[in-house]
C-alpha cells in the first residue's frame, strides 16, 4: 500500500530549466558553500520565498493582524540569525539566498576553524564528529539558531578532539 504519509517536495524547481546564466549563478553558490546538488540551492531559495510571500501577504491584512504577523516573522528570523538585532520589516524583503546559506551548519563549521573546507566540514557532519550544545546533529542543512552559533564543537568521542 506505501507509506500513508503524504511526502510533499520542500523546493520549487525553476520554471525554465535551461538558462544559462541562472545555471552559473547556481553552480557558484554549489561551489562557494559545498552543496551536494542543486536540489538543496533550490530549498533554501524555496524557504527563502516563502518567508517573503508571508511578509507580503502581511501588508493585506489589517493593521493588528499586519502587525502580529510581521513582529512574529521578524522574531524567528532574528533568532535564527538571519536578521540582525536592530532589524525593520522591510530587511526581510532584501533577504538573499545567501543569507539563508551563510547560516547552515556546514558553512558556520568551515567558518569557525573546525574543518578546512566546506565540503570537510561537510564530511565531518555526516560522519558524526560535530555536535552543537550536547546534540550531535548529522545534517549539514541544519540552520543554526544564533544562540547555538557559539555551541559547535567537535564531538567528545571524535579524533578531531585536541586533548589539553
Amino acid at each position: 500500500m506505501g507509506d500513508p504519509r503524504r511526502l510533499k517536495k520542500k523546493f520549487k524547481k525553476p520554471a525554465h530549466p535551461y538558462q544559462k546564466e541562472r545555471m552559473m549563478e547556481e553552480l557558484e553558490f554549489l561551489g562557494k558553500y559545498g552543496l551536494r546538488n542543486k536540489r538543496e540551492f533550490w530549498k533554501s531559495r524555496t524557504m527563502l520565498g516563502k518567508w517573503r510571500s508571508l511578509a507580503r501577504q502581511s501588508r493585506s491584512l489589517s493593521r493588528e493582524q499586519a502587525i502580529e504577523v510581521q513582529n512574529t516573522l521578524i522574531k524567528k528570523l532574528q533568532r535564527l540569525g538571519v536578521l540582525g538585532p536592530e532589524a525593520e520589516f522591510d530587511d526581510v524583503l532584501h533577504l538573499t539566498v545567501e543569507d539563508v546559506l551563510k547560516r547552515r551548519l556546514q558553512t558556520l563549521v568551515y567558518e569557525k576553524g573546525l574543518a578546512k573546507t566546506v565540503y570537510g566540514a561537510r564530511q565531518k557532519i555526516v560522519h558524526n564528529h560535530i555536535q552543537v550544545g550536547n546534540k550531535r546533529i548529522n545534517s549539514p542543512s541544519y540552520l543554526v539558531k544564533k544562540e547555538e552559533e557559539d555551541l559547535i564543537t567537535f564531538a567528545p568521542s571524535s579524533p578531531f578532539v585536541t586533548s589539553t
